[in-house]
């Protein structure tokens, strides 16, 4: 089971760091991705580290102002997410893929789901 933490409301230009944790389980085989799915669209990947930590993705819109990282041994995967815009308002959830090697934007490749968390940027 994947538990998402750290969402909030926060003013443009803020940041928030959203976490990922695994429940009954150990996260180090896995990739793990961020969607987000803003109201009234559609999910979209925002990043994604493969299980060693060795690669990233980035959406284009988030490239420079988040950064995914993991720590393995606290089982958990971090987004830092810097100066961020009204654009950035969503519900962000996180994924584990089994392939562990290989990392996705594409939700179609996750395995398993946290049941997210709100992120709302607003004055």
């Amino acid at each position: 089971q994947l538990v998402e933490s750290g969402g909030g409301l926060v003013q443009p230009g803020g940041s928030l760091r959203v976490s990922c944790a695994a429940s009954g389980s150990t996260l180090d085989l896995y990739a793990i991705g961020w969607f987000r799915q803003a109201p009234g669209k559609g999910r979209e990947g925002v990043s994604c580290i493969t299980s060693s930590g060795g690669a990233t993705w980035y959406t284009d819109s988030v490239k420079g102002r988040f950064t995914i990282s993991r720590d393995n041994a606290e089982n958990t995967v971090h987004l830092q997410m810097n100066s961020l815009k009204p654009e950035d308002t969503a519900v962000y959830y996180c994924a584990a893929d089994l392939r562990g090697v290989y990392c996705s934007g594409s939700d179609y490749d996750y395995d398993y789901w946290g049941q997210g968390t709100q992120v709302t940027v607003s004055s």
